[in-house]
């Protein structure tokens, strides 16, 4: 689950830009493995929060995306 969802997002992050909908496709990948899951980790009213760290080629923090913390 995680070497998926790393691998996505890797695909889908192209010069550190990171939208909610963005976020929302890396989510699927998650949901793919149980959809129990993805519906256990909602908090009321039903929003699943997420969170995306943005890292530069040396492992370093360049920026952190929120939604729904």
């Amino acid at each position: 689950m995680n070497i998926d969802t790393a691998k996505i997002a890797k695909a889908l992050i192209h010069d550190h830009m990171v939208s909610p909908g963005l976020l929302n496709m890396v989510e699927m990948a998650f949901r793919v493995y149980d959809p129990c899951n993805s519906c256990a980790t909602h908090s009321l009213p039903g929003q699943m929060p997420a969170k995306a760290v943005i890292r530069n080629a040396d492992g370093s923090v360049y920026d952190t995306v929120t939604k729904n913390l």
